[in-house]
């Protein structure tokens, strides 16, 4: 028995349901995709295997079937803060996150894993990144993450939490080691990065200080033209409408 929860119930019907409910209400733009066949790929990934030996690779027809274009300067990069990057993304109205993707909606919030030799999901234990780094849900986060960075495109915006236990900018983390590496660099005209506090919670990370002058060290050396914000007013005034 592994230490993460098992596979979230009727796993099929959801994703099945967010891919429809994706091309016809959320972004009808991405136009026609065939959800059972996108979803028979992603189920194809990691079934039938050891759960701790599912790469990133593994995901790739998935990825292919449910690509789409990601609008220039609506991509929204992020660290320690999902919700709110959720809420201000509005499901693409405002920004395209990883989550506004068909890909990354398909698996926002859900666990899943399979068993070796088993043709169906484990819904009673996953293995948790701790237990093996190439579980099913990390390695579909990582392949999400590369694919998402590469098609991003224009001014990019990075939202941080400055109030988050160990900095604003984690290493390793997902923006650090799957996305900065795979931003096309011709395609990028700037990069913004916002710093915000959690309302009342400590000010740990500002722009120019920690881990986020460690982040705008890393993207200047890169060759990008790149601006900073300490708690960008409009994210702040979400924030305080919670």
């Amino acid at each position: 028995k592994w230490k993460g929860e098992g596979t979230t119930q009727n796993l099929e019907n959801i994703v099945i349901g967010r891919c429809y409910e994706y091309i016809r209400i959320v972004n009808p733009a991405v136009g026609e995709k065939n959800c059972s066949q996108i979803w028979e790929a992603f189920k194809n990934a990691f079934i039938n295997k050891d759960p701790c030996s599912i790469l990133p690779k593994d995901y790739e027809l998935f990825i292919n079937l449910s690509l789409h274009t990601i609008p220039p300067n609506k991509s929204l990069f992020w660290e320690n803060n999902q919700l709110l990057v959720n809420r201000f993304a509005d499901r693409g109205r405002r920004y395209m996150s990883l989550g506004d993707t068909l890909f990354g909606f398909f698996g926002d919030f859900l666990n899943w894993c399979g068993q070796a030799d088993s043709p169906g999901l484990d819904y009673e234990s996953c293995p948790t990144t701790m237990e093996c780094e190439n579980n099913a849900v990390e390695s579909f986060w990582r392949m999400a993450s590369i694919t998402y960075a590469q098609h991003s495109s224009g001014v990019i915006h990075v939202l941080l939490n400055g109030s988050a236990d160990g900095g604003a900018y984690p290493q390793p983390g997902f923006f650090a080691d799957y996305e900065i590496p795979n931003l096309q660099k011709g395609k990028i005209s700037q990069i913004v990065i916002w710093v915000v506090d959690d309302i009342e919670g400590p000010d740990i990370d500002s722009c120019g200080t920690h881990s986020v002058k460690t982040l705008e060290t890393r993207l200047k050396t890169l060759g990008y033209d790149i601006t900073c914000t300490d708690n960008n007013k409009s994210v702040l005034f979400l924030l305080c409408l919670d």
